[in-house]
């Protein structure tokens, strides 16, 4: 039988983090290419957009935290 990693596992961390980071660079991104490429809005990039990509970056990486440890939290009972 397999142990399961706790949540203080070093490579399990790791993991998370690059993962964080990833999902982080890919809403960043998909977020500026939808200002970049959209139909009917100004193509060009302001600081507006790139504050509004960067909030989406966060929001993914916090959706994506959020999703990845809902069962492995302790419940308490």
């Amino acid at each position: 039988m397999t142990t399961q990693p706790t949540p203080e596992d070093p490579a399990q961390a790791a993991k998370r983090r690059r993962a964080g980071i990833i999902a982080f660079l890919v809403g960043t991104v998909v977020s500026l290419a939808f200002f970049a490429f959209f139909p009917g809005l100004p193509h060009v990039i302001d600081w507006g957009a790139i504050f509004v990509s960067l909030a989406v970056g966060a929001l993914a990486r916090w959706a994506y935290g959020t999703w990845t440890t809902r069962g492995r939290l302790p419940s308490g009972r």
